[in-house]
């Protein structure tokens, strides 16, 4: 693939992202250079030199998507350098992690404390965002082991390629 349709891609991701989730810019045209790219896990330095911008906007962009269980980084034995690639192995990275709607869902709970004694109108935003988050809390597992499921008949008839070697796992 030419490297201005790799770039060009990046950049429709980083508007997605940015749309989306509200990612700076840098975060989506990693993350969309990393999905085209040729290399399966290339440096800070090479990322770096392919999107034309410094070594710390990179390292800030990966560090934002770490945090969100969205890249990894790995180190290959003699290596000094960090390589960084695309974790779809996590439910995380899926966006399927219930610890992200346990703990709204218990924030909800704790301002329906707080609100206890208001009327049912004051507290139904609360009451909503709790039950929606229990809901999920409690279909995401299924969800996501349904997932597990279809992406290894994907994977035996071909459609998506094998692992080369499975990263991490939630």
């Amino acid at each position: 693939m030419a490297l201005d349709a790799q770039l060009t891609f990046a950049d429709h991701m980083a508007r997605f992202c940015a749309r989306r989730y509200s990612y700076p810019p840098m975060v989506g045209r990693v993350l969309g250079y990393l999905a085209v790219c040729d290399s399966p896990a290339p440096t800070i330095a090479e990322l770096s030199d392919a999107l034309l911008a410094s070594r710390s906007a990179i390292a800030n962009a990966i560090a934002t998507l770490e945090s969100v269980g969205q890249v990894m980084r790995t180190r290959t034995a003699g290596e000094r350098m960090d390589r960084i690639s695309i974790d779809i192995t996590s439910a995380r990275g899926l966006g399927m992690d219930n610890a992200e709607y346990e703990e709204l869902g218990a924030l909800a709970r704790e301002g329906l404390d707080v609100l206890r004694d208001a009327p049912p109108e004051r507290r139904a935003v609360l009451s909503e965002i709790a039950a929606f988050t229990e809901f999920l809390t409690n279909r995401i597992p299924a969800l996501y082991a349904e997932w597990q499921k279809e992406r290894e008949v994907l994977i035996a008839a071909g459609e998506i390629p094998a692992p080369s070697s499975e990263g991490p796992s939630a």
